[in-house]
């Protein structure tokens, strides 16, 4: 069977002209972008109406942000529009994880599928891409695969040699394997009942709510606009052509008209809705997939290396990483329907909980479960039926309708600036476009990402709030910091790094419309430890109503919605 894996390799490999070796050219904006004043949402709307754009983006999430970073950095007039909050779905509710796809690897040997294997080199290549443009928000991890067989340790050490040989020179480290004692010293509490040793490798982990968010500020320095809570309607057609959108303000219910050359649906889940927008006939794209995870205490994993079971009992991986001092498992992979903020189930939780307690030398109880969180992840509809989601690839998809509505489905975080690049190729194509410029993006330095340097110093701060402010917020930490004479530099809750500042840091500049949108994405206190999140919710409440001059009948009514939302989440 080894042999017979390694003949796959090279089969796979010879199918390809691949150069290991990626170069990165440098670049860097000339402003930071905190030092101009950023548009404000009435000044979006106002452009919105009046300007004609090249193209028009439906969806706010990593895909739809991508692309429209590609667009305004190639010179397109692009804006983009999102129902919710940027992020507020599947790109806030990753694993948070940058990596090629072990498990995608292996499944490309096994059935020399070569689009698999093109899925894992892509990854692995952008990989780089991803950790330079946006150090601030991702760094490299080490993961343990423990084996309790020679045959596993031997299967897997291979495996992992194989992808290190796909990475090239993107290679994050090369992966090695531990003996007992080894394992043991890195990972006390594993599970050491027949246990051989591990293998070890290397991958990238992020903030994917505030990457995505970099995704959009960075957009908007190069010339591009982007409006949350703003919802489609209908399309424009001209001679059965799209050009453009009509658009509600969530908001304010006004109706708002944008015209534009070519739309692009990258709305994750809900693309088919768009889709059957333009055609009521349009066949099915969209195979949904739930993907839940837990957080759980610190202590459970080291700081900065995670696990990987490789093999559950519905043949998928689960992972236990080191995430924001918690420890994050995941993930379930079930069909589910089609709905606005899925829950993670309580068979979910209990399926984590089962096989966590397995890999440790230890049971972990319901009562461990600080929060959960749960996403909807948009998978290619196969051609022929399938039982099992975990099956179905996770590569991207572009169709293009007869109405030349573009649609992008499909894909990962990792490979968000390829799938943005592929689809604005497609735009271009699509609609005759002129860009000005060739792509950037491989080497394009983020917000918050020129000047990041980890050992910088802000103000006499607790060390804690010092390292979340740099990982979080980059080379704009001090714009934090100095945004308000009167802002106080406090805790919002005394065991997290989380300040007052912060608050009004994301209505001012990051778009934060409502508390969930501070809570969920700004600070991500709500899917860390969801009963501290509630705790902290009058504190959140009274600040934004401050800043934004909301009514006590506005605040209360705020705080309740917030308070519900939170409660749902809560497992104990």
């Amino acid at each position: 069977m080894l042999i017979l894996m390694l003949l796959n390799i090279l089969i796979l490999i010879s199918c390809q002209d691949y150069d290991k070796s990626v170069k990165i050219t440098p670049y860097s904006f000339e402003n930071n972008f905190m030092t101009k004043k950023n548009l404000s949402r009435s000044e979006i709307i106002a452009k919105l109406k009046t300007e004609k754009f090249d193209i028009l983006i439906i969806g706010g999430g990593a895909t739809g942000a991508g692309a429209l970073l590609e667009a305004s950095c190639r010179g397109l007039k692009a804006a983009l529009i999102e129902q919710s909050d940027f992020a507020s779905e599947t790109s806030s509710r990753s694993t948070k994880l940058i990596h090629g796809g072990v498990r995608y690897l292996e499944n490309a040997v096994k059935k020399l599928d070569l689009k698999e294997y093109e899925l894992v080199r892509d990854a692995l290549s952008e990989r780089q891409y991803f950790l330079q443009n946006a150090p601030h928000l991702s760094n490299h991890l080490a993961i343990i695969t423990p084996v309790y067989s020679w045959f596993d340790a031997i299967y897997y050490w291979m495996g992992l040699k194989t992808y290190d040989f796909v990475a090239g020179k993107a290679s994050f480290g090369k992966s090695e394997f531990l003996s007992y004692k080894e394992t043991i010293s890195l990972f006390p509490k594993i599970n050491k009942e027949n246990l051989k040793g591990s293998v070890r490798y290397y991958d990238g982990q992020f903030n994917d709510a505030r990457m995505n968010l970099a995704l959009i500020l960075t957009a908007f320095e190069q010339g591009g606009l982007a409006l949350n809570y703003a919802k489609v309607t209908s399309l424009i057609k001209e001679r059965e052509t799209i050009k453009g959108a009509i658009i509600k303000d969530v908001l304010t219910d006004e109706k708002l008209v944008i015209n534009a050359k070519v739309v692009i649906n990258a709305t994750g889940v809900f693309a088919d809705s768009i889709r059957q927008m333009d055609d009521a006939a349009a066949h099915k794209l969209i195979e949904v997939s739930q993907g839940s995870h837990i957080l759980l205490p610190p202590n459970l994993v080291p700081k900065n290396t995670g696990l990987i079971i490789p093999k559950t009992k519905d043949g998928r991986v689960l992972f236990l990483l080191p995430w924001l001092d918690k420890t994050l498992v995941g993930t379930t992979d079930e069909k589910a329907e089609i709905i606005q903020n899925p829950h993670a189930t309580k068979a979910e939780i209990d399926y984590i909980l089962e096989h966590v307690s397995q890999i440790l030398d230890q049971k972990i109880a319901p009562k461990q479960v600080l929060a959960s969180f749960s996403g909807l992840r948009p998978l290619v509809k196969p051609s022929e039926h399938v039982s099992n989601t975990a099956s179905i690839s996770r590569d991207h998809f572009i169709e293009v309708s007869n109405s030349n509505l573009i649609t992008i489905v499909g894909g990962k975080w990792t490979t968000y600036r390829k799938m943005g690049e592929d689809v604005i190729n497609q735009a271009i194509k699509t609609a005759n476009l002129s860009p000005k410029n060739t792509s950037i993006t491989k080497s394009l330095k983020l917000v918050g990402a020129k000047f990041y340097d980890p050992s910088l110093k802000y103000k006499d701060l607790d060390e804690d709030i010092v390292l979340h402010l740099a990982s979080n917020y980059g080379d704009q930490a001090n714009f934090v910091m100095d945004i308000d004479n009167k802002t106080k530099l406090t805790r919002i809750i005394s065991n997290y790094p989380f300040i007052e500042a912060e608050i009004i840091y994301a209505i001012r500049y990051e778009y934060a419309i409502t508390a969930l949108d501070i809570i969920l994405r700004r600070i991500r206190l709500g899917i860390l430890d969801t009963n501290s999140a509630i705790e902290s919710l009058s504190k959140i409440t009274e600040i934004m109503a401050e800043e934004l001059k909301w009514s006590s009948e506005k605040t209360n009514q705020e705080l309740s919605n917030s308070l519900l939302f939170l409660q749902e989440l809560n497992y104990r």
